[in-house]
């Protein structure tokens, strides 16, 4: 597996490019737990390592349900992400995870001020699913088998090392202690 089989390109990141560490989240926006994680470790994992820049973090899509509203809703964020809107899209989708439907997805791409007609047109095209399902196979390939799922590993931007899979949404200081565990390696 190399480096590219874990980041695809396209693959939406936060922080530092040149981070020693990469965290890849596998996860779906209608899973409490993945909500969960978003609310109360993705702040201060923001806080003490991405804005430092030691580490960047990437969201992999892992629906639970082939036909379901994490399908839907993974789409819709790929679609955003035209438009430059998938994290925007990403955040609120984690605030209304139980309350997802045609009209909530609607009511958000007009709230970021989407060319709605542009951002239909995507989401009828289902262009974006084969990688959405790509996503899902890497996490099952991984071992996860649920949602949701990390993989933090070392690297030099060109390979990686010393992979850790976390399955689910487990406390700051789990996480925390990898990291640092990986940034003390050479």
């Amino acid at each position: 597996m190399t480096l590219a089989d874990l980041l695809p390109p396209g693959t939406p990141t936060l922080g530092n490019p040149q981070a020693p560490v990469l965290m890849i989240e596998f996860s779906d926006f209608t899973c409490g737990y993945c909500g969960k994680f978003f609310r109360e470790t993705l702040p201060p994992l923001k806080a003490e390592y991405l804005k430092a820049g030691k580490v960047r973090f990437a969201y992999r899509d892992y629906p639970r349900d082939e036909a379901g509203w994490g399908l839907v809703s993974a789409h819709a964020a790929r679609c955003a992400g035209e438009q430059n809107a998938y994290w925007a899209m990403h955040d609120r989708f984690f605030t209304q995870h139980t309350r997802l439907s045609t009209g909530i997805i609607m009511q958000q791409a007009r709230d970021l001020r989407l060319n709605e007609q542009v951002f239909t047109h995507c989401m009828e095209s289902e262009k974006h699913v084969p990688a959405i399902l790509r996503d899902r196979d890497m996490a099952v390939k991984i071992g996860f088998r649920g949602t949701p799922g990390f993989l933090i590993v070392k690297t030099d931007g060109r390979r990686f090392s010393d992979a850790v899979p976390i399955p689910g949404a487990l406390p700051y200081n789990t996480f925390r202690n990898e990291i640092e565990k990986l940034l003390q390696k050479h």
